[in-house]
């Protein structure tokens, strides 16, 4: 068990970016980690969305259904799902690092399993649950994260088998991987920092008119150099 290196050392990258951005770290723990993340599986879900819409103009085979995908999209976002486990099921911010750890290595041991609409909110319920028995000292039974998911008990307990089969029951995640993933996310946030504060200083600089160009460069300099801590 990693549990207590991965509660002393979570997303220590994460942390130090986040510290550049002026951000607290306990911001970083109940909201911008889940902030981050439904980020990063939204665009994951819009490109595997548009590879699928081109497959079927092209009349290829669809991807095939499993039980982690529903009949229609849920209602509810990423980014509000992601806040309802984190609310209601009382687990450790590490489980959602580990949680999106195991969704990776799902999808690159089932290639033909890409995430979509249809199946992310299952995943994510499915393997935070994973994530919270394996790391936790404490959890909760499948029936309570089956009305958490909203799902039945009795889907969440074919969800947990069939992700269990599907891993080949690997859910060992060292510090070292663990670690490689709050980096990934870390990046995520800068990347995100710059493009949001990009776009400002665009809006920004083009009411001014004249040399706007000019500005814009000189300040993505700025910025660039700011969420590498270069100033």
């Amino acid at each position: 068990m990693i549990c207590d290196a991965i509660a002393g050392s979570l997303c220590s990258d994460l942390y130090r970016t986040l510290e550049l951005n002026g951000t607290d770290s306990r911001l970083c723990e109940r909201q911008r980690v889940l902030s981050v993340l439904s980020s990063l599986l939204e665009r994951v879900v819009a490109r595997n969305e548009r590879q699928a819409s081109a497959l079927n103009n092209r009349s290829q085979s669809p991807p095939k259904l499993t039980v982690f995908h529903g009949l229609r999209a849920p209602t509810i976002s990423i980014e509000k799902y992601l806040e309802r486990i984190f609310k209601y099921a009382n687990c450790s911010p590490s489980c959602f690092v580990v949680a999106y750890a195991y969704i990776d290595r799902l999808t690159q041991q089932q290639p033909g399993i890409p995430i979509t609409s249809l199946n992310v909110h299952r995943l994510l319920i499915t393997s935070v649950m994973v994530a919270a028995k394996f790391l936790d000292d404490a959890y909760y039974n499948n029936a309570y994260y089956a009305k958490v998911g909203g799902v039945t008990t009795l889907e969440m307990n074919r969800l947990e088998l069939e992700f269990l089969f599907r891993l080949d029951f690997r859910l060992q995640v060292t510090v070292s991987v663990f670690d490689s993933y709050c980096s990934h996310l870390a990046r995520e946030v800068a990347y995100e920092g710059v493009f949001l504060t990009e776009r400002a200083l665009q809006y920004q600089c083009g009411l001014d008119g004249g040399s706007a160009q000019g500005k814009v460069e000189k300040q993505q300099r700025m910025v660039v150099r700011c969420s590498y801590g270069g100033l």
